[in-house]
């Protein structure tokens, strides 16, 4: 009987033990996600859960890399909608819809897909990915609502920047305010289609890089594009679509776009295994000259100061401006 105790003991223990230590990717509509609780993709990749970025009170729902020590944040849901309490809770409904409420009351967040699926399940995928779909159903395709299509400010492998041409859904990055509010800021990156396609980083309205049209081959005037030993993109354009996306040539390696507002750039960065820190691959702008329209319509650029020559014949028409370093005009 003595014997018999301790076994039943020890299977008990297995039990409660494995479900402590196994990750959990999924919540279905009978779960609450509460702030405290976590997601974590199925390899531990990505987590998902609430967070407060850098000196903020506020508190957030979004997704980062899960296995390196510093917090890295890839999406936010509640951009616009801060939470000012630990009283956030994610839950997703029997229709699919997903829902954030404080209190269990008030909702500052939701999606609005109107498709259904008959037992959906919230998933956090390896990818970064956060998909509604059906729990039996495992085609990308029939995912009724995912993250990839609603960008924060980072592209990861994988994930679309462009336009869908059927329905003029626009996917681009969009910069956090600072390194304390994610809430959209105006420096956006993403696909513009005047004649032929080009990726834009714009500060509001105003162009301030451009890649060049695409010619088929490449982008005229972004050299960051081609070929390299860290990534391969491409670059689709047909009659349903346009968009850019790039894949990692060493699935190891954690590479990612991100709009960093303070420098207006769009960097990307891979991570150093070594140093345990993000590593600077690339930037657009790349220097002085790869601001568009730096030097007005009749100026040259050079990598060196002042940056901007006025053409033979021409001269500024505002000294004041071009002498504090505006050479626009």
């Amino acid at each position: 009987m003595e014997m018999d105790f301790h076994f039943y003991s020890a299977c008990c223990f297995l039990i409660i033990f494995s479900k402590v230590s196994t990750a959990i990717d999924t919540l279905s509509p009978s779960e609450l996600l509460t702030d405290g609780m976590t997601l974590v993709s199925r390899t531990g990749s990505f987590e998902l859960g609430f967070f407060t970025p850098g000196s903020s009170e506020n508190r957030y729902l979004g997704i980062w890399y899960k296995n390196i020590p510093m917090q890295t944040v890839v999406w936010v849901a509640n951009r616009r909608n801060p939470i000012n309490s630990s009283t956030g809770m994610l839950k997703i409904e029997s229709s699919g819809k997903i829902l954030i409420q404080v209190q269990n009351t008030t909702v500052v967040w939701s999606t609005n897909s109107t498709a259904r699926v008959q037992n959906p399940i919230l998933q956090l995928l390896d990818s970064g990915n956060l998909v509604v779909k059906d729990g039996k159903d495992s085609n990308p395709e029939n995912y009724i609502w995912q993250s990839f299509d609603y960008p924060s400010d980072t592209l990861l492998p994988e994930m679309k920047i462009g336009i869908d041409l059927r329905t003029s859904f626009h996917r681009r990055l969009t910069a956090w305010k600072n390194w304390d509010d994610p809430s959209p800021s105006d420096l956006t990156y993403g696909i513009e289609l005047k004649g032929n396609p080009e990726v834009v980083l714009r500060k509001g309205l105003e162009k301030y890089f451009r890649s060049g049209l695409w010619n088929g081959n490449g982008f005229s005037a972004a050299p960051n594009y081609r070929s390299n030993p860290i990534f391969d993109y491409d670059f689709i354009w047909n009659e349903s679509e346009v968009y850019y996306i790039f894949f990692l040539k060493n699935k190891s390696v954690m590479s990612r776009l991100v709009l960093n507002q303070t420098q207006s750039e769009r960097q990307r960065y891979t991570w150093s295994p070594e140093t345990q820190t993000w590593k600077l691959f690339s930037v657009q702008p790349d220097g002085n000259c790869g601001k568009y329209g730096l030097c007005g319509p009749n100026g040259n650029c050079a990598d060196e100061f002042p940056a901007c020559q006025c053409l033979t014949g021409f001269r500024p028409k505002l000294f004041e401006r071009w002498n504090s370093s505006d050479w626009s005009d």
